[in-house]
């Protein structure tokens, strides 16, 4: 409960967004057309929408749903404890997620009433900057059940999850400044390439934790 005080103590401007990204669901659902624009394929174009509610309104309550979610993990964590040790980097980690689902609510809504916001450079550079961000603080997490690398043998042995968060937390870096670096120069390739190290990197630590796990046993 302590841990749970301190978070509510110290996330009153992640309140204020969401209550922001209501507010503004509120104001521009009227002016939404009925097709809303959700998803983009790799060629920019559209090829998914959604109803005007939920145009306006859903990524806000997915924010909010976030948002608790990432008050109740610690108290439903059998490791709980371990949460103490990394509360910076979890906070940090909150924040990051919902900033980024947040921009990515307000460039949704820009294009949707017509503003010329290109989505498909836009969201994969927020993208890689997401995961730099991440893989700077997720070698600093420690072992639960809920938040890292989660495969069976970083659970088994808390020695095998430090070792494959520290090499995860590389990759991502790596990843997100090479997608970055594609996105700006290589605009055209540049989605796929995050897309495709970003999936690399997922399967390299998995694989990476098995190995270890059948070294130091």
């Amino acid at each position: 409960m302590n841990i749970l005080k301190k978070y509510f103590k110290t996330d009153w401007p992640l309140f204020l967004l969401i209550a922001l990204s209501f507010a503004l669901g509120l104001y521009v659902y009227p002016m939404l057309p009925d097709q809303v624009p959700s998803h983009w394929n790799f060629s920019g174009e559209v090829d998914g929408y959604s109803s005007p509610f939920w145009g306006a309104f859903g990524i806000p309550l997915m924010i909010l749903g976030f948002n608790i979610l990432f008050y109740v993990l610690p108290m439903i964590d059998p490791k709980r404890k371990n949460y103490e040790k990394f509360t910076r980097s979890y906070s940090i980690l909150k924040y990051t997620l919902i900033i980024f689902f947040f921009l990515l609510y307000i460039a949704t809504i820009g294009f949707s009433l017509g503003y010329p916001i290109n989505i498909n450079r836009l969201v994969p550079m927020s993208l890689a900057i997401l995961f730099i961000i991440l893989g700077n603080y997720i070698s600093t997490v420690r072992h639960n059940y809920f938040v890292g690398f989660k495969t069976p043998w970083t659970l088994a042995n808390e020695k095998v999850w430090i070792r494959t968060h520290r090499i995860g937390g590389k990759l991502w870096v790596f990843s997100g400044l090479i997608g970055l670096i594609a996105q700006i120069f290589f605009p055209v390739w540049g989605s796929i390439t995050t897309l495709v190290l970003i999936i690399g990197s997922a399967i390299f630590t998995t694989v990476y934790s098995w190995w270890y796990y059948q070294k130091i046993n």
